[in-house]
């Protein structure tokens, strides 16, 4: 593992430990007993039941005691094997049941309480992803395999004192398993972990192809065009790219593979059937029970010894699973969604004083803002793409914290408030939305409580000019989109799913409501009514919105327009024609493209 000591595999091996006892201690119990009882069993069964019995027959022991012992042994064995069944059949999947909800929750409310940030780093977003993957299995995989190392260990140790007792020459032997294991097994695990790094893009273009062409989002695209055949093509390079790494390691893998056979079985056992085979016919210094004893104990360290090796190799594998989960549950907020503080009443004013922001060090995004806004204005932020414009609510809605300078809501900053309180008194509709595989209802409400939801709901889908085509459907508000869960459900337009966003909106009692570009995807008929909606609608509370066709902005209380993240003009809409600046020259603009009229001047139509 990348980075980590051998006292990190360990300490992410406790931590594993500490987490699953922390969900099920039964299950940590369990699994340290399932491993102890296993090697003793191996230990018992191959050197010394077989010992007791060799020697039992060379003394001539009555045959009524050899039988009991081997009964006794038969009853425990018995009773061992019937407890692994009730681990396998019932303990185990319940605890991991019981696990998979606790570790979940855990990482779900660890996910919704950092910043969002986090979720748009790349490296944050592969550890949360990799922790998000498997965690169960790969967590109780890792209580396991630290139990079988500890325990193989024990039961390996047991083994060398067998033979020792035997005769102490014949533990040397062990040197050439360990050689195997742990030097030649540690060269090929280089080689493998080269070979799986050259295969990783193949792979990933592979499982790409395979995605496109059985999803149904692409099953247009593949049928009327000619991708299905390049795609088939790139699927193909792939496959030769991985014929080729594994060529390449396969030409390095087998004298290490070769090595460690040879060393692992070839020289231990024929090594000590020689050695005992020469002090039992040849010295004469070795029993028959003797020789039998220190072969099956060769054989048991031997396999001990494979097993140890391959422990420790899986705890490097998982390791690195271990740390991103530990590297993402420990991750401390820079904005944690639980930050408790003052409760924050209505929203009057909007402030921000010399604010500076940017997402990657230097590179601002935002630079040296400074407005104002006061009372129940309808306020249009509008500029060219990149101006900065949806970065400004980001920062509004604390999603992210500016890199200088304060953001002052009622005269108080931002950071001071409950943040989920603060949230509350804002509702938005962003133009990057998603619709969820949940009822229209549900996509509108969105998890809040209402007096009646019905009418609240039926009353924003009007509002955002939707409700015809809602109560056309089959189920109606209650109608699932998207058909991925229900084979009744609704697969809408792009402008039916933003209108019925737009509605998630219009349904919060919020005090200041905001809208990212909310006509993006509609035609300029459904774009006026949208704008008359939001106008009528905007009494009572602060709105903002932000838009890039001007043609929408004409009965805003207050325009702000911005440039590479800084304010150049703000008024009213006729104060900024009349100044005849950069607002005037993109409103003129676009008006000649909308109206197709080179001769068109705001003077002539307004």
């Amino acid at each position: 593992m990348k980075g980590k000591n051998n006292w990190g595999i360990i300490s992410n091996n406790f931590y594993a430990v500490k987490t699953v006892w922390d969900a099920s201690r039964s299950r940590v119990i369990h699994s340290a007993l399932t491993f102890l009882a296993g090697n003793v069993e191996k230990v018992f069964m191959s050197i010394f039941f077989l010992r007791y019995v060799i020697g039992a027959v060379e003394d001539e022991a009555p045959v009524e005691t050899i039988l009991f012992f081997i009964g006794i042994c038969f009853l425990v064995f018995l009773l061992l094997a019937a407890y692994d069944s009730y681990l396998s059949a019932v303990a185990f999947p319940i605890a991991d049941n019981k696990i998979y909800r606790k570790l979940y929750r855990k990482i779900y409310t660890k996910a919704g309480n950092v910043e969002l940030g986090c979720f748009e780093d790349a490296e944050f977003y592969n550890q949360y992803t990799m922790a998000l993957d498997d965690a169960v299995k790969k967590m109780t995989f890792s209580v396991s395999n630290f139990f079988s190392m500890i325990f193989g260990a024990v039961a390996a140790i047991a083994s060398f004192w067998a033979m020792f007792d035997i005769d102490p020459y014949s533990v040397l032997f062990v040197i050439s398993p360990i050689i195997g294991n742990f030097v030649f097994g540690t060269l090929m695990n280089k080689i493998w972990g080269g070979r799986y790094v050259d295969t990783v893009k193949n792979n990933r273009i592979m499982a790409y192809v395979n995605r496109v062409l059985h999803l149904s989002e692409y099953a247009k695209e593949v049928r009327y065009s000619g991708i299905h055949g390049l795609m088939m093509k790139r699927y193909k390079e792939a496959v030769d790219g991985n014929v080729a790494v594994a060529d390449k390691y396969a030409k390095k893998a087998i004298p290490y593979t070769w090595a460690q056979n040879v060393t692992t079985f070839a020289l231990v056992f024929e090594g000590i059937m020689i050695y005992a085979a020469y002090r039992t016919i040849v010295s004469k210094t070795m029993g028959l029970a003797e020789l039998a004893i220190m072969f099956t104990a060769m054989s048991t360290s031997s396999w001990l010894l494979i097993g140890l090796f391959k422990n420790f190799s899986e705890a490097l594998k998982n390791g690195q699973f271990l740390e991103y989960y530990r590297t993402f549950m420990e991750y401390e907020e820079k904005i944690p969604e639980d930050q408790d503080g003052i409760i924050p009443e209505k929203i009057e004013s909007i402030e921000f004083r010399n604010v500076f922001f940017e997402y990657k060090k230097d590179e601002p995004v935002i630079k040296n803002l400074s407005f104002k806004i006061e009372g129940d204005k309808v306020c249009a932020l509008v500029g060219h793409n990149g101006a900065g414009k949806t970065t400004i609510i980001k920062l509004l809605f604390r999603l992210y914290d500016p890199t200088e300078g304060e953001i002052l809501v009622n005269g108080t900053n931002i950071k001071e408030y409950n943040l989920k309180a603060y949230r509350k008194q804002f509702s938005a509709a962003f133009q990057d939305y998603k619709v969820m595989a949940m009822s229209v209802k549900d996509n509108v409400l969105m998890g809040e409580k209402f007096d009646d939801p019905d009418e609240v709901a039926k009353r924003a889908l009007i509002c955002s000019g939707v409700w015809d085509k809602v109560e056309s459907l089959p189920k109606g508000m209650d109608t699932v989109m998207t058909k991925e869960f229900d084979k009744d459900g609704a697969v809408l337009s792009g402008g039916e799913q933003q209108k019925i966003v737009i509605a998630r909106a219009f349904a919060q009692p919020a005090s200041v409501k905001v809208f990212d570009e909310p006509s993006s995807a509609l035609d300029p008929i459904a774009e006026y009514d949208l704008y008359k909606g939001i106008m009528s609608e905007s009494k009572g509370h602060m709105t903002l919105f932000i838009s890039h066709r001007l043609s929408s902005v004409r009965d805003a209380d207050v325009v702000l327009m911005f440039e590479n993240g800084e304010l150049i003009e703000q008024g009213s809409h006729r104060t900024l024609m009349e100044l005849n600046g950069k607002y005037c020259e993109m409103y003129t603009k676009q008006a000649r493209n909308y109206l197709a009229d080179e001769t068109y001047r705001e003077g002539v139509t307004a």
